[in-house]
């Protein structure tokens, strides 16, 4: 190490990392070299196919680009970083989304920073950045449809559960007391006697 190097910290993945590298270092190297993170795939090296897209803070960014003191204090957060549960993960895998998989990572974190329920007019002015060099781009487009789709029906869900949840419940009617006939009570055969 060189004097030179000096400690960057940020939130990698939701877990606080701090590394002492050079801060003029590209955030790609340091998340593949570094990190071990090599799901950050490097395509063209400045800033042109999106396969480097990671998002740091809300934003997602050419990892590329990026010296990684730009990334000092802030949130990053890599393909790994979704654990394979991200309803965008799913949607890519079932709908053709996923074709040789260099671009993939790079446009679902592309498509995750658009937000969790975008048009498709966001989500083409999202990936615009992003090219994918196989067979076109109506497999991920289907995929973000669909898992837009499944987010708006979850959505809908948990409101309606929270809805539920803090509706006052209804006082239930309290039934009218019966009052007994007294005559009810006297026996058949003296009703009627005087």
């Amino acid at each position: 190490m060189t004097a030179r190097h000096r400690p960057i910290a940020f939130t990698l993945n939701g877990r606080r990392t701090s590394l002492r590298v050079h801060p003029m270092k590209r955030l790609l190297d340091v998340l593949r070299e570094d990190c071990g993170l090599t799901g950050t795939k490097e395509g063209c090296g400045e800033g042109e196919c999106g396969a480097c897209t990671v998002i740091v803070g809300r934003q997602a960014v050419n990892a590329c680009l990026i010296p990684v003191a730009q990334a000092s204090g802030e949130r990053v957060t890599t393909i790994e970083g979704l654990k394979g549960r991200h309803p965008l993960q799913r949607a890519f895998a079932e709908h053709g989304g996923a074709q040789c998989g260099i671009c993939t990572p790079g446009m679902i974190l592309a498509a995750a920073a658009v937000g969790p329920r975008p048009t498709l007019d966001e989500v083409r002015t999202g990936l615009a950045g992003n090219i994918c060099r196989c067979t076109g781009y109506e497999g991920i487009y289907r995929a973000i449809k669909k898992s837009v789709a499944r987010s708006k029906k979850q959505g809908a869900r948990s409101k309606e559960q929270e809805d539920r949840r803090q509706k006052p419940e209804m006082a239930r009617p309290v039934p009218e007391a019966r009052i007994p006939n007294p005559e009810s009570r006297i026996p058949r055969a003296r009703r009627g006697r005087t």
